[in-house]
């Protein structure tokens, strides 16, 4: 592939909100996501290990890699996060959940991260976890950084695999097609991906990271820049969709999943939670059609948790909302309204067939499909 990291190339060095003390002294409060007088920045330096075919090696000789084996992995995610939700939807669209099993973490975490809560007893029934860190410290019981999802754990040793969220769910397209559902879509074609990956870089450099940079802003300046930053590329991309119904043409590819995490969380969080004010999704004629286009679309809207995204950004970022009080709105239900998107003609699966019945449903009452 030309480029399975395309998150991790972008333009703008970055430190997590979840960074470890050791990496950032100002973001190791529990509830604390901005540092007074910087610019955000996220940490980028995942574990590296990939699973691949047969555990073939992989361009990079530091990379460990591990081979694809049904039931051999466990995919810990969150439905509140939108890095852990791409996971989630690629999986759907291609069928791997027989193949492989999905942990959910409830919403709100404390300075240890994400927990099992919504387990029967707050246990995770395969791994034998309370809290995704015990994974993490499987691996490595000195390590530094931040108990990101999704990550991948090996249920033999318990222990987390790789972190590595863009290589994830690219891989997943790539080195899990065995095991692919009949009529699974090719969400990253071999013939875009030079331009897919410049695409998804963008999307990511500018859109999905650049609502963190204006909510964790710590200076006016710093707010300012990424404000304009953010509204400028959103701008593009709207230009880009008026001519065509998903960012790389008549079917959706992995960009599409990439940038939807970003939109359908804009008008319940963004907007008023990071600041990110301008105008509402919703008010975005072009990119909110596009939206609600693949929210419809079996796979997407689906996979939304709106109680849990509210939950965490609201409950969480104490630095933010320091009572915690999650809002009552948005009335949601405008995302089920008529998009019109068909008038571009092409089929969101190709020459292939939605995704059959839901396996790991959202909750009940916390979606709207």
């Amino acid at each position: 592939m030309s480029n399975p990291k395309s998150d991790s190339t972008s333009t703008t060095p970055d430190v997590g909100p979840q960074a470890s003390a050791a990496d950032a002294p100002e973001h190791s409060s529990p509830g604390t996501y901005s540092a007074k007088g910087k610019e955000f920045t996220r940490d980028t330096r995942y574990l590296s290990d990939r699973i691949t075919r047969d555990g073939r090696p992989v361009e990079d000789p530091e990379v460990r890699t591990w081979p694809v084996e049904p039931g051999r992995y466990r995919l810990v995610v969150a439905r509140a996060c939108p890095w852990a939700h791409r996971s989630i939807i690629v999986r759907r669209l291609l069928g791997l959940e027989d193949a492989l099993s999905m942990a959910v973490c409830g919403p709100v975490h404390d300075e240890r991260s994400w927990t099992f809560d919504k387990a029967p007893g707050g246990v995770d029934p395969v791994l034998g976890y309370e809290r995704l860190q015990q994974a993490y410290f499987a691996r490595d019981p000195e390590y530094p950084r931040g108990i990101t999802v999704p990550a991948l754990v090996d249920i033999e040793t318990k222990a987390v695999v790789t972190n590595d969220y863009p290589s994830i769910t690219l891989d997943f397209s790539t080195e899990w097609a065995e095991f692919h559902r009949e009529g699974a879509p090719d969400l990253y074609p071999e013939a875009l991906r030079a331009d897919m990956d410049d695409v998804m870089r963008f999307v990511y450099t500018e859109i999905n990271n650049g609502v963190y940079r204006c909510g964790f802003a710590g200076s006016q300046e710093a707010y300012d820049t990424a404000y304009a930053r953010l509204f400028t590329a959103l701008d593009k991309i709207s230009e880009r969709l008026e001519t065509r119904r998903f960012l790389m043409g008549e079917t959706i590819t992995e960009a599409d999943v990439r940038l939807f995490t970003t939109l359908v969380r804009f008008d319940a969080v963004y907007h008023g939670h990071f600041k990110c004010n301008r105008q509402k999704l919703s008010e975005m004629p072009v990119l909110w059609a596009y939206a609600r286009d693949l929210f419809q679309t079996p796979g997407f809207g689906d996979t939304v948790d709106f109680v849990d995204i509210k939950r965490h950004y609201y409950e969480v970022h104490r630095d933010l909302n320091p009572l915690g009080i999650v809002p009552l709105g948005p009335d949601l239900q405008n995302w089920l309204s008529p998009h019109g998107r068909e008038s571009f003609g092409g089929n969101p699966f190709g020459d292939g067939t939605p995704p059959g019945e839901v396996i790991d449903p959202v909750e009940e009452g916390h979606g709207l499909v």
